[in-house]
């Protein structure tokens, strides 16, 4: 799940993408307002992390404009800030924020929010994700297949995602690295190659009929095969 954050100060903004990219998000840094609207109507998030106080268009400003164009109306934004009067807080949800934290803040706090927000309204047809007996429900992170509950690891969880999303479509692993770990593939490094055997073990097996597939010389994907 893709998540924007748009904050000036370089060691928060720094700190949260970091953080927010270890709990399995792919986070995209913005450090000035024009470049995080700029983002927000140009790509789809799940959710924006957005401080009030930025140069060159404030978050309240942003906030509004966003508000007002068809992709940005539903995208769920959470206010980051120093600002902790009343006043300020009722501006922010008035405007159409679904949340307010003041700053500083415990980084467990931020991500149990961040994971409420992305839980509320009813499914989505996205957010349910079914291929044969695998099930994927994605805003309450759970796995299952056959009926059994799976464990994943938070990049474990972000890959299958990925998988399947994108069913049926040869994933290359230069776009699975980009996607899940937010970086530019190696050919030196096997971290994509072992990331999807660790996830075979988990989803394929224990059970008949493995889902997930190599296509030699090109990469993986994912789909229900005679």
């Amino acid at each position: 799940m893709r998540i924007l954050v748009v904050e000036d100060e370089p060691r928060a903004g720094d700190y949260l993408k970091q953080g927010l990219g270890e709990a399995g998000f792919v986070v995209d840094l913005a450090r000035d307002g024009h470049t995080g609207l700029h983002l927000a109507t140009e790509q789809a998030y799940e959710l924006i992390v957005l401080d009030v106080m930025l140069p060159g268009m404030d978050g309240w400003n942003l906030l509004r404009r966003l508000r007002e164009t068809a992709s940005g109306r539903q995208t769920p934004v959470l206010f980051l800030s120093a600002r902790d009067a009343l006043a300020d807080r009722v501006k922010g949800l008035e405007l159409g924020a679904d949340d307010y934290l003041v700053k500083p803040f415990a980084f467990a706090e931020l991500l149990a929010r961040i994971r409420t927000l992305l839980r509320r309204g009813p499914l989505r047809e996205d957010e349910l994700l079914v291929l044969d007996d695998l099930r994927m429900n994605v805003p309450a992170r759970t796995v299952t297949r056959g009926g059994r509950r799976i464990q994943l690891s938070a990049r474990e969880f972000h890959l299958l995602h990925l998988f399947m999303r994108r069913q049926g479509e040869v994933l290359s692993r230069t776009e699975i690295a980009s996607q899940v770990w937010d970086m530019n593939f190696d050919s030196d490094t096997n971290v994509v190659d072992v990331a999807v055997r660790r996830l075979r073990l988990r989803i394929d097996d224990p059970v008949p009929g493995r889902l997930i597939h190599a296509v030699r010389g090109m990469g993986y994907v994912c789909e229900l095969r005679p």
